[in-house]
């Protein structure tokens, strides 16, 4: 059993990610029956997923995807790299409470319907039978104008609310714990003991030091799982040299490859809202931060929606405009991605129906025809729909949470980040009571010495490191 799906599950998953990265489809299929024959027999099913990996991607993929940093800044387009950044220490403070309000009320508002991505036998997808779930109870709940009630009528239909019960309309008083907010807490941790020189190795070993294995899913699962094997230097790494060391002798394809059909789905996407946080208006670096974090577990788009999302975020202090938040930030990661080729087509879509978020629902309908083939906690599609719900908000705190939320797959990752960004934009004095009063700036999570623990206490902490990271040297050794 590797980590909380069998291998033989995890083989599953593998055909589909190696034909998604270029591999001969024929040649991928050819080893089906081998993965059949091999019944439960978990040594089997390791040895099958080893000749996937090694399957060669095919030479007419017209994708070129490195997973390391200079090969990653190769392949970039021409970008702004800084923007900026013309905020005072009060107002400064203020847009990262706002982020933190944001990014907790955001994934708050998607953790109850999260659970709708993967109800089986219910016809439609997530988006639809949110609409459902809610039109059953009243028209006016459409489009999404409050946190989500506990039970609708039509549940029978759309599944009902299995995670977030916290977060329903009828009980919610804080933001419960959840893993896009105890990634962001490590991140915080992270920066705080290691400044900017942290290195991937220490964020492993703070995985190792502040959570337990149970809080982990898919990639990071895989990841962590593969730390112990291999040993435990990263928990070791308690200086920064000491991780440096450990970076420059880790083995991290192996790491990020080993049983890990998942190394390109959303948990490196859902880790970096804190770096985008310590780097306001430094989109470059707080995509580095991103990488440094995301390569522990995952490899290309999956890596690079880490570093897009960042540098979004970091954009975010530094100009309102949502445009230029999303163009700046795209030019972080590769044009020659498929990352990069979905959002420039996921642009096209919000274009086409005029960035009007009167057309939501035809954005929807675009985009899950253009990347329904993704698993609904895939990098690529998320990402995406993090972009056009933040096209079509205009930067606005309430349409941008509920379209994050409201166009489905991952609902409360998705509400989380764009959560970051608006709340960014708009700030904490601003912040619409309706959906930040309710969680009485109270963050449970957890992780010791964050629950529970005032989000405002979280953006004062995010605000020393910013202060102290503006004037640090970045580190940029790893490669």
């Amino acid at each position: 059993m590797a980590g909380w799906a069998s291998n033989k599950e995890l083989v599953r998953e593998e055909f589909k990610q190696a034909t998604e990265e270029g591999k001969e489809p024929d040649a991928v299929e050819a080893l089906r029956s081998e993965w059949e024959a091999a019944g439960n027999n978990d040594d089997l099913h390791a040895a099958l997923h080893e000749k996937l990996l090694a399957l060669p991607v095919r030479l007419d993929f017209p994708f070129q995807e490195p997973s390391d940093l200079g090969g990653i800044r190769t392949l970039r387009p021409v970008g702004p790299r800084r923007l900026p950044l013309k905020l005072n220490d009060s107002e400064l403070q203020d847009k990262l409470y706002g982020a933190w309000l944001g990014r907790c009320a955001g994934c708050a508002l998607g953790k109850p319907v999260e659970s709708l991505m993967v109800t089986p036998n219910v016809v439609g997808n997530s988006w639809e039978r949110q609409k459902k779930y809610l039109t059953a109870i009243s028209a006016d709940e459409w489009p999404l104008r409050d946190y989500f009630p506990e039970h609708s009528p039509a549940e029978n239909e759309t599944g009902s609310l299995l995670w977030g019960g916290g977060s329903v309309r009828e009980r919610i008083a804080f933001m419960e714990s959840d893993d896009d907010i105890r990634y962001t807490v490590l991140g915080q941790i992270i920066l705080e003991k290691f400044g900017a020189g942290f290195s991937s190795s220490h964020v492993a070993g703070i995985w190792f030091d502040r959570l337990g294995y149970r809080y982990f899913c898919t990639a990071e699962t895989q990841a962590y799982r593969n730390f112990v094997i291999r040993g435990d230097q990263f928990r070791d790494t308690l200086s920064l040299e000491k991780g440096r060391e450990v970076d420059a002798s880790s083995d991290w394809p192996w790491f990020t490859h080993h049983l890990n059909p998942y190394r390109e789905w959303i948990g490196a996407q859902i880790r970096i809202d804190s770096y985008g946080y310590a780097a306001p208006g430094n989109l470059e670096l707080a995509a580095e931060f991103a990488w440094r974090d995301a390569r522990i577990s995952h490899v290309k788009n999956g890596i690079y929606g880490a570093m897009f999302c960042a540098a979004m975020i970091s954009a975010s202090f530094a100009t309102n405009n949502v445009h230029s938040i999303v163009d700046a930030a795209l030019a972080e990661i590769p044009a020659t991605s498929r990352l990069a080729a979905d959002l420039r087509h996921t642009i096209g879509i919000c274009k086409k129906h005029g960035f009007d978020p009167a057309n939501f629902e035809a954005v929807f309908i675009d985009l899950h025809n253009a990347l329904g083939h993704y698993h609904a906690v895939h990098t690529n599609n998320n990402a995406c729909l993090c972009a056009a719900a933040l096209l079509l908000s205009g930067g606005d705190f309430h349409r941008g949470i509920t379209l994050a939320v409201m166009g489905g797959w991952d609902t409360d990752c998705n509400g989380a980040t764009v959560g970051s960004i608006v709340g960014a934009i708009t700030g904490g004095r601003n912040a619409p009571q309706h959906w930040v009063g309710r969680l009485n700036d109270t963050l449970n999570s957890f992780v010791v010495e964050y629950h529970p623990i005032a989000i405002s206490e979280c953006a004062r902490r995010s605000f020393s490191i910013a202060k102290k990271i503006l004037l640090e040297a970045p580190y940029s050794g790893a490669k």
